[in-house]
């Protein structure tokens, strides 16, 4: 019990000296500093690279699998609602405020502390902790310039704030740049092909299209216009007309897939701006779903992106505070919540482990 007071205790005083350390997306030294100090005090050799930090809970094992515990220490910038200073951690009715408190530092300071936990024990997988950079933006300088770095992963448990209910499915994100041509004429005379009306017409089709294929955890892949512009005189028929989709993918398709379904209906020339951010599911017949079976978790779909994306490895996204709370003014989390993925993330790795 002592232990375990000690490991909570440790994880919120580290809670509280990141929210004092802005630590906006690609601006992230100092708390990555505060990361890898934390680790070594705890006697574990650290590594980074860019402002990431990883460690191995004890000497790596190249036999053995491994099992990634991975959140981000990043944050977005504070909005203007703030009533009080984002950067200074208060407590108050069992709550913890600051920027990052609920997205994600309390997330990763249980992760870190349930890491502290199993530093030195015997387990039938490598542990490995990785302090991500640039989540908030799915930067390239974040967990994707890692992948050649680390060895890959059996399972990688992301931590966010999930209520600690466990997404086993993942929407991913598809932005596509839309080009419909025409033909420029004067606007007083018949002449002309107006690229307006005929974008109206792919509008349409977006309008009531349905995608094929349903994902049990997410349904429908969902596709949005969201910026549309042509034309530049008021007299002369536009010959270009340019818009912009939004396309939430679910699990039910890659990015790729769900592109080529889009072309098909469309006139328009399709450019994806990324192909990187992939909608992501547990494989049916993985371990985790014994896990969560044992421990009576809830299993859902996430609609929010998270690291999950650039993991090309099975994952499960899990931790403690509440998504709704990411992004707010005055964010916080509750202690309780913190304690509360302490206990759950060990009780999964414990029972990961008795079940490999």
């Amino acid at each position: 019990m002592e232990d375990f007071k000690k490991l909570f205790d440790d994880a919120v005083d580290l809670l509280e000296k990141l929210i004092s350390t802005p630590s906006f997306s690609k601006e992230e030294k100092n708390t990555g500093d505060l990361i890898e100090k934390f680790l070594k005090e705890k006697g574990v050799e650290t590594h980074s690279s860019g402002n990431n930090i990883w460690a191995f809970a004890t000497e790596y094992n190249p036999v053995l699998p491994t099992v990634w515990l991975n959140s981000h220490h990043d944050t977005v910038k504070p909005n203007s609602g703030y009533t009080k200073d984002p950067f200074t951690p208060i407590v108050a009715d069992g709550k913890l405020f600051g920027l990052g408190s609920n997205d994600a530092g309390g997330p990763l300071v249980a992760l870190l502390a349930t890491f502290c936990h199993f530093i030195g024990k015997e387990l039938p997988f490598n542990l490995l902790m990785i302090a991500s950079a640039e989540e908030e933006i799915s930067g390239q300088n974040g967990i994707a310039s890692l992948l050649s770095q680390l060895p890959e992963a059996e399972l990688a448990i992301v931590g966010e704030p999930t209520q600690m209910r466990l997404a086993v499915a993942e929407k991913g994100l598809l932005v596509i740049d839309a080009k419909i041509h025409g033909k420029a004429g004067h606007a007083a005379r018949e002449e002309g092909i107006n690229a307006i009306y005929l974008a109206m017409e792919d509008l349409e089709e977006i309008r009531n299209f349905q995608f094929s294929k349903t994902s049990p955890f997410l349904g429908r892949t969902k596709v949005t216009c969201t910026v549309i512009k042509a034309g530049q005189q008021h007299n002369v028929v536009p010959d270009l007309c340019e818009y912009v989709l939004d396309v939430r993918v679910t699990d039910a398709y890659t990015l790729e897939g769900a592109l080529e379904e889009l072309q098909d209906i469309l006139k328009a020339e399709l450019t994806p701006r990324s192909l990187r951010l992939q909608s992501s599911h547990l494989p049916n017949d993985h371990l985790m779903y014994r896990v969560a079976d044992e421990l009576d978790l809830e299993t859902f779909g996430s609609p929010t992106l998270s690291d999950q994306a650039l993991i090309p490895y099975p994952s499960v996204k899990i931790g403690p505070g509440d998504s709704a709370r990411s992004h707010t003014a005055d964010e916080y989390i509750y202690l309780e919540e913190i304690k509360a993925g302490i206990q759950g993330y060990i009780s999964i790795i414990n029972h990961y482990a008795a079940l490999s």
